[in-house]
């Protein structure tokens, strides 16, 4: 898969709903696979199967 940039739109419970930067797709995907820092706002970059945070 190719690396994909997302910001977190919604957080509800111990699931968020990212939403893709340059698609708009949104991905509903567990908190647990999201660094802890992970907010409401948070711009997230997905690449080798980990999630890190970006400005």
């Amino acid at each position: 898969m190719e690396p994909k940039d997302y910001i977190v739109e919604k957080i509800d419970g111990e699931y968020a709903n990212l939403k893709d930067t340059e698609t708009n797709e949104e991905l509903f995907i567990a908190m647990a696979l999201l660094p802890l820092s992970t907010d409401i706002g948070t711009r997230l970059h997905y690449e080798n199967l980990e999630y890190t945070i970006t400005d």
